[in-house]
């Protein structure tokens, strides 16, 4: 089952199916392994679904988003919250969100994700605690 979408002057199809069945197995993994999901859902809708960057990027954080505000705000309640840290991050955020997807729209798809593995492989790094990374 396609689902059939128009972004920026531009048509795209994404497969209902295979995007409910991988969004399923990444849940269920994330939920038991204790991680978020993000970054298998981005290479799930780049490179299985065959969605471009700039469409998966405002996508994923749509997906996220009401889960990062339940979290936030259990949070907040709870008096764990520097509401000024979050205010400056969430700005950033909604900044990014805007500005990100049209710069990546005027890059070569291969350089975006090339970028986003860079960045990816940076950030397994420094979670593994690996002593040369900065």
């Amino acid at each position: 089952m396609k689902m059939k979408f128009e972004f920026w002057g531009e048509t795209f199809e994404a497969n209902m199916i295979i995007g409910a069945l991988g969004g399923f197995i990444i849940a269920v993994a994330s939920s038991l392994g204790g991680f978020g999901g993000g970054p298998f859902v981005v290479p799930l809708m780049t490179v299985i679904m065959g969605l471009p960057i700039y469409v998966v990027v405002g996508s994923s954080l749509l997906a996220i988003f009401f889960n990062t505000l339940m979290a936030s705000s259990r949070y907040y309640f709870f008096g764990q919250t520097d509401v000024l840290l979050f205010i400056i991050m969430a700005i950033g955020a909604v900044a990014a969100g805007f500005i990100g997807p049209r710069i990546a729209k005027r890059l070569s798809p291969i350089w975006v994700k090339r970028i986003a593995a860079i960045g990816c492989t940076y950030l397994a790094l420094k979670l593994l605690n690996v002593p040369f990374i900065p």
